[in-house]
């Protein structure tokens, strides 16, 4: 017999063990792998094709970026694809559509950007601040053909029926989406997963849009309406919350601001937010390029912990974000992450064997037509150049790529300015910056990023390639003091050089001032100092109220009369450029109260209109710089070593060689990481 003591031991053991077992079994965890997938920026690039050079282009376009989506989810059991707007302007195709829409005041069919979309499972889409430029009714139209939800967070009618039936104060389409599928584990079993999906856009649309959203709707904080949104997601049932801010990183200093253009690294705060798939400023996250960021690890991919990811443009990138999710008694959490951009096409390198991957015939055939249809559109004569009009140097002396921007506005707006008899007399500049001057400087398709439009017969596609966006032509009435102030923050554009070191000095600031904000103000004359600090920086915030880069700022008089110092900084001029400047707020004499004029024409049509009546009055039209600005040469007895960075070809060495304005000398056989060229510049 046993002992009835053993017998109790035994007893209690089983006991144990099979308590231990259901306990066990309760308490197992499940884990999750899930990947997200992000598009963004695609600008209406869905062909991997360049309507400026009329080439395949392997750098760009959802076309191949379709390959690696996948080809990603082939490599996972449970991925989501989403998009992150502005993906409707920005291409010849997309002004096709445009103009299409105008013409006929509707969409008929479906927007390219849709048939290929809708091949491809998007989860859902957020709307960027580029889906306003064609007004509401095109927005509406346009979307209605996507067959995944659209979300946005921070729109709201301010009228009824603003926007299809929304009723004043309700959002343009849902603040978020949640989307309730299965997933399955690690051990292959299949689980329930709610995934929420939240949108923003810059509220900066009402600035930028005007004309489109004024008295239609509002626009309110990203990180405001995050706290809003988020903690009724969670009470809706919503296990992971997945962020899509149309936002850039923006400022670790100021997260608080509520009106931020860029607040992605404010929305890392908000609690409950377990990923972040951003786009808007065309860079490419994780990189090197945010290294120095605070709270950020780009090994991993994370800010302040939370998985982020920015593919880049144009299709170039796709952003993935692998999470690892943990259950434990009903609630999922994110336990880890990695983040990274696949790119589409990497060149040969020292440090890369270079490839390219193939698109999508799907796509291609889904588009054909409108592919073709949009080379017909683009390649429309409208004039004749008398040289090449190439950007390679715009941001080192004059260019004929803005001279000929600038010709055409100051052109338009002087004559819209003399029928109104409170301007007359007051004279006309312009204010214009290179939009394709090295994108970013981020990634190696920015290197392919300029203008060439050579000389000879001109068609519309080189009127886009030197006009990308479709603003629209605003005048405003400034002082001279508000001139320089403008040029003092366009100035931000350079690093400061110390005239007393020979180590090599780089020109170009890329970190801080983006080139479509390096505006060259035409109709005066100046140069730039850069051996002085910057008065402003990128944002055109006062950093240095003593700093003085610009000098030698001077007007002169039709009858030969200079006025430069207190003369100038009163004197009233009317400064042409385009709504986007007008009304941002920005740049010294910028904001709605010193628009003068608002014209209907966009300024890639009075571009257009300008080659075509030079073209018929002169034969041809002259984009010659007439080189009003320069640098201030610099005083020292030490060589200086003073680079810049430009395309990489035969025909930018070329273009150099003949238009260089200081000596510059090619740095041979040696480009930067991104396969940029370097020069140096003689500034003495």
């Amino acid at each position: 017999m046993l002992n009835n003591n053993f017998l109790a031991i035994l007893i209690a053991s089983a006991l144990g063990l099979t308590a231990c077992g259901v306990a066990d079994e309760t308490t197992q965890t499940i884990e999750v792998n899930l990947r997200i997938m992000e598009t963004s920026d695609i600008h209406a690039n869905i062909m991997d094709f360049n309507y400026y050079t009329g080439q395949i282009d392997k750098t760009i376009g959802l076309a191949r970026t379709a390959a690696l989506i996948h080809q990603a989810r082939a490599e996972t059991s449970n991925s989501v694809l989403v998009d992150n707007g502005d993906l409707l302007q920005g291409s010849p195709m997309g002004d096709y559509i445009a103009h299409e829409f105008e013409s006929k005041n509707q969409l008929t069919g479906t927007h390219p950007a849709y048939k290929a979309m809708n091949t491809l499972d998007y989860a859902v889409g957020n709307i960027g601040n580029h889906e306003f430029n064609y007004g509401l009714d095109y927005l509406d139209q346009a979307t209605s053909k996507a067959n995944f939800p659209y979300i946005s967070a921070n729109v709201y009618c301010e009228v009824d029926n603003c926007f299809r039936d929304i009723k004043a104060g309700e959002p343009l389409f849902d603040p978020y989406f949640i989307s309730k599928q299965t997933v399955v584990d690690n051990e292959g079993k299949s689980h329930p997963l709610n995934i929420g999906y939240i949108g923003f856009v810059p509220p900066q649309i009402k600035i930028w849009d005007k004309q489109n959203l004024e008295g239609k709707v509002i626009a309110r904080g990203i990180v405001e309406s995050a706290q809003r949104y988020v903690p009724k997601m969670k009470a809706a049932g919503a296990d992971i919350i997945i962020a899509i801010p149309h936002s850039g990183i923006g400022s670790s200093e100021n997260p608080g601001d509520v009106n931020a253009e860029n607040a992605t690294w404010a929305l890392t705060t908000v609690d409950g937010i377990d990923s972040i798939m951003f786009g808007h400023s065309h860079s490419v996250f994780p990189s090197e390029q945010f290294a120095n960021v605070p709270q950020v690890d780009i090994a991993k991919g994370t800010i302040n912990g939370v998985a982020a990811v920015m593919p880049g443009r144009w299709g170039d990138n796709l952003g993935i974000i692998d999470l690892t999710l943990h259950n434990a008694d009903g609630k999922w959490t994110v336990t880890d992450s990695l983040s990274h951009a696949r790119p589409i096409f990497v060149k040969a390198s020292d440090k890369h064997e270079g490839f390219s991957v193939e698109a999508d015939a799907t796509i291609h055939d889904k588009i054909e037509k409108d592919h073709q249809a949009t080379l017909d559109y683009v390649n429309a004569p409208i004039g004749k150049s008398s040289a090449d009009i190439y950007s390679f140097l715009s941001l080192v002396q004059d260019d004929p790529t803005v001279q000929i921007v600038a010709n055409a506005q100051i052109e338009a707006v002087t004559k819209a300015a003399a029928k109104i008899p409170a301007l007359k007399g007051i004279p006309v500049l312009s204010a214009a910056a290179p939009f394709k001057a090295g994108g970013r400087h981020s990634t190696t398709s920015d290197a392919d990023s300029y203008v060439q439009v050579a000389a000879g017969e001109l068609t519309y596609k080189n009127a886009a390639d030197l006009y990308l966006y479709p603003n629209t032509m605003v005048a405003l009435k400034v002082t001279g003091n508000e001139v320089k102030d403008w040029l003092e923050c366009s100035a931000n554009q350079f690093n400061q050089i110390d005239p007393n070191t020979a180590s090599p000095q780089y020109l170009i600031n890329w970190t801080t001032h983006r080139t479509y904000n390096f505006d060259a103000i035409d109709g005066v004359s100046y140069e730039i100092d850069v051996t002085q600090p910057t008065k402003f920086d990128g944002n055109c915030a006062l950093v240095n109220a003593d700093a003085n880069r610009i000098v030698d700022l001077r007007f002169t008089e039709a009858d030969g009369t200079i006025v430069t110092g207190k003369a100038f900084s009163e004197k009233e001029f009317i400064i042409a450029t385009n709504n986007f400047r007008a009304f941002g707020g920005k740049f010294a004499g910028t904001g709605a109260q010193f628009v003068v004029m608002e014209l209907p024409d966009t300024n890639r049509e009075a571009l257009a209109k300008f080659i075509t009546d030079k073209s018929l009055e002169d034969g041809q039209v002259d984009p010659s710089a007439n080189n009003n600005w320069s640098f201030k040469t610099i005083d020292s007895s030490t060589k200086l070593d003073i680079r810049f960075e430009t395309q990489d070809s035969d025909i930018a060495d070329k273009f150099v060689e003949q238009y260089q304005v200081r000596p510059m000398t090619k740095r041979k056989d040696v480009t930067d990481e991104f396969g940029f060229a370097i020069y140096n510049i003689n500034l003495q």
